[in-house]
């Protein structure tokens, strides 16, 4: 998630909040559980999606919580698991993989495993540093069963490994955390990258894609405008960033108290991380520079 309070584009807060354990059927092939892990960073909780009828793959099983993973051998219910598909390695999404591949015999496939360390705050949990992958899936590789397909579609800057997944048959897409139905993503240095996330935005918004199933939110049903929204927040993010360099050398905090007004505290290391992301992106670029703890405009 990002450090913002949800969009205008996005749905208002549930004032009930959606039950865990629970089996929801989105679609003929898709059902979705809830997490019991909700928090300022995951909101709800993770939402572990399964796909398939007569055989299964489970997208981001989540954390290693013995309520959930009971939750979803319930939906499993003696079926063949295909594939645990992971979106990227952060411990609200892949840690549950490992007790679901022992139990059910299916590889672990998806995102690359862990690379580097971030010392930043973390904005949602913690890197996964026991992640390995049975499979490492490539941009446009598949995962297939019984009526359905799943294609990895590179989605870098959240984190360096993220990907999301294409259900080819329903024109539906498993955005992760790249895309997601109540807040922006948090893009936190090293491992997360302001340009390779945009990059991705456009990528995303060059498809047409019926509907997104985040990592936490809600369904995104007119995913496209909701792209294009995110894309303009986080220019909007960098002009304010210019404009307060214009004026004179900040530190970051001092960015952040301007930009984040009346931010919910336990949010303020995200959103600072979110605005070093923006500065590195601007200084490859040649419009900003470091000077001790304080950035400046120009080159």
């Amino acid at each position: 998630m990002d450090a913002v309070p949800p969009q205008p584009l996005l749905p208002p807060p549930s004032p009930t909040p959606p039950p865990t354990g629970r089996a929801i059927v989105l679609e003929p092939l898709v059902t979705r559980v809830l997490a019991p892990n909700a928090s300022a960073y995951t909101y709800t909780g993770t939402q572990t999606h399964l796909v398939g009828t007569t055989d299964l793959a489970i997208i981001d099983p989540g954390p290693a919580d013995a309520e959930h993973h009971a939750a979803l051998m319930r939906v499993v219910a003696g079926r063949r698991v295909g594939a645990i598909v992971v979106t990227h390695h952060h411990r609200d999404h892949s840690p549950g993989a490992r007790r679901l591949a022992q139990e059910t015999g299916a590889p672990i496939v998806g995102a690359a495993p862990f690379g580097p360390d971030d010392d930043g705050p973390r904005a949602d949990a913690a890197f996964d540093h026991d992640y390995a992958p049975d499979r490492v899936l490539a941009e446009g590789e598949c995962v297939r069963g019984d009526g359905w397909t799943l294609e990895a579609i590179a989605t870098p800057g959240h984190t360096s490994n993220h990907l999301s997944f294409a259900l080819r048959e329903m024109k539906a897409l498993f955005s992760g955390d790249h895309v997601m139905g109540w807040a922006t993503s948090v893009v936190s240095p090293p491992d997360g990258d302001m340009g390779d996330y945009m990059a991705s935005l456009e990528k995303l918004l060059a498809r047409d894609d019926r509907v997104y199933y985040p990592g936490h939110g809600p369904e995104i049903e007119r995913p496209q405008r909701l792209v294009r929204g995110m894309l303009g927040h986080r220019k909007q993010r960098e002009g304010q960033i210019l404009r307060l360099l214009a004026e004179e050398a900040r530190t970051i905090p001092a960015m952040v108290a301007r930009m984040y007004a009346g931010l919910d505290p336990r949010l303020v290391g995200a959103a600072g991380r979110s605005v070093l992301a923006h500065l590195i992106d601007l200084e490859r670029r040649g419009q900003v520079r470091a000077d001790g703890d304080r950035w400046r405009a120009g080159a």
